[in-house]
């Protein structure tokens, strides 16, 4: 019996090791794509990249770079406000590059929504109402009734925005808010003046971060008995990342990334530290990558286990940001 345990826990460690190789190998491309969206979004010549989730991120910038300018030219009296937001929209969108927090946020933001309009092409998921957002709605709890009926109506707002490449400054959280808004006091440098204080000021009075989307989507995949949200096909992405995310313990853009092709020991690192049985996440994984290899050894993963080795990853990776 001695033999079969250590036999046992040699096993187990071998699996581990190998897992944490390939994810850290997923991490090296993940590190570099801050840099490469950056170069790719300042690039002259934008007809050389001509690929969807860029415009997407340029499109949800320069958004915000004009919800932020209005303000201001409310707040300081313009008369011409279209023309001041004109004047210094391109500049102040490209001053938000600079911001890595922000381009991971909207290049997430730009993966979920592919991911959403996929999975409506392929399997007619309604984009806005997914089965279990509707089961949500007719739960007998009214909490959970009301959230997830402000949940629809915010995923509805989510789906419009991102058909129009924008984001509104409401849906940002509370620390990219933050850090938006230093970026454009940064911007305006000696031209700040009270006018300006008062302009950040009702920015910040309107905003309501437990009423954006992805505070209520984390509510709701919160509970013990919300892991429904961790079937894509009966969640739908956004709920889906989300409940990945609280689940694992990750970011929701580390959440978000691990659907991609590359990603995928990350993917199936996070559902086992969420619970996720190694059977079903070898469904989900060939379920959005057909070609994908089943993994060997994550049964020999625990919970515990797999939320280590991402909490280790995401921490090298933020030391590299």
């Amino acid at each position: 019996m001695m033999d079969r345990a250590h036999a046992s826990n040699d096993t187990a460690r071998a699996a581990s090791e190998t897992l944490r190789l390939e994810l850290a190998r997923g991490d090296a491309m993940l590190a570099g794509v801050g840099p490469i969206l950056g170069h790719l979004l300042s690039a002259p010549d934008y007809s050389l990249f001509s690929d969807e989730i860029v415009a997407r991120v340029r499109g949800m910038l320069a958004h915000l770079a004009r919800q932020v300018l209005r303000m201001q030219a409310e707040a300081t009296g313009q008369t011409g406000r279209d023309a001041f937001v004109e004047r210094h929209g391109a500049a102040l969108s490209e001053h938000f590059q600079a911001s890595p927090a922000l381009l991971a946020h909207c290049h997430a933001l730009a993966l979920e929504w592919q991911l959403t309009e996929r999975l409506e092409a392929e399997n007619g998921l309604d984009p806005v109402l997914s089965p279990l957002l509707q089961k949500m709605i007719a739960d007998d709890e009214s909490a959970t009734s009301s959230s997830a009926m402000a949940a629809l109506a915010a995923q509805a707002r989510f789906t419009q925005s991102q058909r129009r490449m924008e984001l509104p400054l409401n849906e940002l959280p509370g620390d990219l808010l933050h850090k938006t808004l230093r970026a454009w006091r940064r911007y305006c440098g000696e031209t700040s003046s009270e006018a300006v204080d008062r302009a950040e000021s009702k920015m910040r009075h309107a905003y309501d971060e437990s009423a954006g989307r992805l505070a209520l989507f984390a509510r709701l995949v919160a509970g013990p008995g919300a892991r429904s949200a961790l079937l894509l096909d009966k969640a739908g992405a956004g709920l889906f990342f989300s409940a990945l995310s609280v689940h694992s313990g990750q970011p929701r853009e580390f959440a978000v990334l691990s659907s991609h092709a590359r990603q995928t020991v990350r993917l199936a690192l996070g559902l086992r530290a969420s619970g996720i049985e190694p059977r079903r996440i070898d469904e989900l994984l060939l379920r959005l990558h057909p070609g994908a290899a089943p993994f060997a050894g994550l049964e020999d993963i625990d919970e515990d286990a797999a939320r280590g080795m991402l909490l280790d990853a995401v921490q090298v990776l933020e030391r590299g940001a």
